[in-house]
C-alpha cells in the first residue's frame, strides 16, 4: 500500500508539473506568407520560447486566407499585408482587423524575362500586375512614376486600369493574382510584383526589378490581429520582439535591401 500511494504521490506531482508548464507556456499561432515574413517569424521562434511563448508559424500562399482565418478565431495574428491592403480587405469584407506592429517594408518592383530597361518596351505591350485593389494600384502608380503612363488626377491608391489617363505607348494590362505573377513572367513583358513573391521565385529585387519604390514607400508590412485580441499578452511579446535590433540585423544581413526595417 505504501509503495502504491507514493507512486501515486509521484503521479499527482508529475502531473502538476505538467501542468504548470503547459500553463507557462502560451501558444501563439500566426499566418505568414513565406518570404521575408514567416523567414523572420522562425528567427524569431527561439527567443520567444525562453519567455514562455510557443510561436507556431502558418505559411500561406495567398492573401486573403491569413485574414480571413484571423477573423474568425482560428489564428491569432496574421503578418503579410500593408495597411492599404488591410484597409480595404476590412472595408470590403465587414471585418474589424487592427494593425498591432509595423515590421518592414518590400519595395515594389517591376521585372521582365524579355527587357533590360523600361525604355525598351515596345508598343502595346502587356503588363501584369495584381488583381487586387490596393496591390493593382501601387503597381499602376509606380509606373506613373517611372513616367509610362499617367492617372486620372482623382485616382488614388486603389486605381485600376479603367483610371488610366494617358498611355503613350497604349500598354495592355492583365489583372492577376498577385501569387501568380512571377509563374507568368515569362509569358508577358513587364510584371509588376510584391516583392516576397519576388523573393520565394529568386529574383533578386534591387538587382533584377527595372523600376523599383524607393525607401519612402508607405507600404509597411504590419502585424494584424482581431480588435478583441490586439492585447494578448503572448501577441504583445511578439510585437516587442520584432523590434528588436537583433530583427533589425538579420533584416539588414539575409536581404541586402530587398527588404527594409520600418523601425
Amino acid at each position: 500500500m505504501k509503495k502504491i500511494l507514493t507512486g501515486l504521490v509521484l503521479l499527482a506531482a508529475a502531473s502538476f508539473q505538467v501542468q504548470a508548464q503547459s500553463q507557462a507556456q502560451q501558444t501563439l499561432q500566426v499566418a505568414a506568407t513565406a518570404v521575408p515574413h514567416a523567414e523572420i517569424l522562425e528567427f524569431l521562434k527561439p527567443a520567444l520560447a525562453e519567455q514562455g511563448v510557443n510561436l507556431q508559424v502558418r505559411v500561406f500562399t495567398d492573401y486573403v486566407q491569413p485574414n480571413v482565418q484571423v477573423n474568425e478565431g482560428r489564428l491569432d495574428a496574421n503578418f503579410f499585408q500593408h495597411q492599404p491592403y488591410l484597409t480595404e480587405f476590412n472595408r470590403s469584407r465587414a471585418t474589424q482587423l487592427v494593425s498591432v506592429a509595423g515590421v518592414h517594408v518590400e519595395p515594389f518592383g517591376a521585372y521582365s524575362s524579355k527587357y533590360q530597361s523600361l525604355a525598351d518596351l515596345p508598343q502595346r505591350a502587356q503588363i501584369a500586375i495584381p488583381n487586387d485593389a490596393t496591390n493593382g494600384g501601387r503597381a499602376l502608380l509606380l509606373l506613373q512614376k517611372a513616367g509610362l503612363i499617367t492617372l486620372k488626377p482623382e485616382a488614388g491608391i486603389t486605381a485600376t486600369p479603367r483610371d488610366i489617363q494617358d498611355n503613350p505607348k497604349r500598354l495592355r494590362f492583365r489583372e492577376l493574382e498577385a501569387a501568380t505573377l512571377p509563374r507568368i513572367l515569362n509569358q508577358v513583358d513587364l510584371a509588376l510584383i510584391n516583392t516576397n513573391y519576388a523573393l520565394e521565385a529568386g529574383l533578386n529585387p534591387s538587382e533584377d526589378a527595372l523600376v523599383i519604390e524607393g525607401s519612402d514607400s508607405p507600404y509597411v508590412n504590419i502585424l494584424v490581429a482581431r480588435e478583441d485580441r490586439q492585447d494578448n499578452p503572448a501577441l504583445q511579446q511578439l510585437v516587442a520582439a520584432l523590434k528588436t535590433a537583433a530583427v533589425r540585423d538579420f533584416i539588414n544581413q539575409k536581404y541586402q535591401g530587398a527588404v527594409v526595417p520600418a523601425f
